[in-house]
């Protein structure tokens, strides 16, 4: 899993690194939100990414973290991942807001105490969301976010996330 890692790192290096000589606007974002587990036996919890990604107009890509976590209902103890993700967006522009659909790749690594084991995962997610500007280089941006592990399908959750896009 660590050469997963490792490309997955070095291809959004080379992606993010290409971005001045195709005038790209970098930027910033930040979300957090509430997010479902896709099992009966885990309560809604809470879910953040942070993410550093270029502009290219129409089409954006970035590289993100991401954090989650979900309590099971039966005890006090929590399923957490962790998430490095590769995202491509297409951005459409309604006259002032901008309508977008989102996919991405990387990893995730989901970790509980209660069962006591961590595993490392191929992960993707999809969504879509809505961004309008509130200042001069920043977006308030509100999206819906489905992310699962292909390992394991049973980790797929259900995310409603709002944040800031500041560009730079």
């Amino acid at each position: 899993m660590k050469k997963t890692y490792s490309l997955l790192i070095a291809a959004l290096g080379f992606t993010l690194s290409a971005a001045p000589a195709l005038a790209a606007d970098r930027y910033v974002s930040i979300f957090g939100g509430a997010s479902k587990i896709n099992s009966g036996l885990l309560d809604t919890g809470l879910a953040a990414t942070a993410a550093l990604g270029c502009d290219y107009g129409s089409n954006r890509v970035e590289a993100e973290v991401g954090y989650q976590s979900n309590g099971y209902k039966a005890n006090t103890d929590d399923v957490k991942v962790a998430t490095l993700m590769g995202n491509g967006y297409f951005d459409f522009d309604l006259g002032g807001v901008d309508l977008y659909a989102t996919g991405g790749l990387g990893v995730a690594e989901a970790s509980t105490a209660f069962v006591g084991s961590s595993n490392t995962n191929l992960a993707y997610q999809f969504g879509a969301g809505l961004a309008a500007p509130i200042g001069d280089k920043v977006k308030l941006d509100a999206r819906y976010r489905y992310f699962t592990t292909v390992d394991n399908p049973a980790l797929s959750s259900n995310s409603i996330l709002l944040g800031l896009r500041v560009s730079f």
